[in-house]
């Protein structure tokens, strides 16, 4: 099967449900899955920086970009791949873009949102350390990677779409039809 897309990047912010989504639709539709964060650790691992990731994001600025640079030219050249990752980080002095569009050039960035409390809920299971969020400071988080993402798309020309992840099978279908035909259709 031919797929509409050759580099997909789905965003959203942690506990939102984007990696169930990603791994489903890349194993249903033959997508080349790459977890972004993990692609990071590994190669923090490799090169005996980091072991976990706290360790990773408790190095240096100037080490972490040269982390994240050498993940986005590993998937800089890969075909019929789909990208998971936050697209915006929260860091203790701000938010960082952390998708490569100066490496790493998307035909399609899908958001995924969801209401605030189910990302919560979906926090309050999940054992990964993340940051404590408020209504207020989640809220503001989505926007910002709203906005940033607007803006990527229209610095690269490729398309945007926003899905609503309430409904974990509604949205698992709808991303599989986007991704498999290129319509929502």
């Amino acid at each position: 099967m031919e797929l509409p897309w050759n580099v997909v990047v789905v965003t959203g912010v942690p506990g939102v449900g984007k990696t169930t989504l990603c791994r489903r639709v890349s194993e249903d539709l033959g997508y080349n899955y790459v977890n972004y964060g993990d692609l990071m650790l590994e190669i923090a691992k490799s090169e005996d920086l980091a072991s976990t990731d706290s360790e990773m994001f408790s190095l240096d600025i100037d080490t972490q970009q040269k982390i994240w640079k050498g993940a986005s030219l590993k998937i800089k050249d890969m075909n019929c791949v789909l990208v998971d990752l936050h697209g915006v980080d929260q860091s203790p002095i701000g938010y960082i873009l952390s998708l490569p569009i100066e490496i790493i050039s998307p035909d399609i960035i899908v958001v995924i949102e969801s209401s605030k409390d189910n990302i919560l809920q979906r926090r309050h299971k999940d054992t990964k350390e993340r940051i404590i969020d408020t209504i207020n400071s989640l809220n503001e988080h989505m926007n910002i990677l709203r906005t940033s993402m607007a803006v990527c798309s229209a610095i690269l020309g490729c398309n945007l779409i926003v899905l609503e992840n309430d409904n974990l099978e509604d949205c698992f279908l709808k991303l599989k039809n986007l991704l498999g035909t290129g319509s929502l259709l």
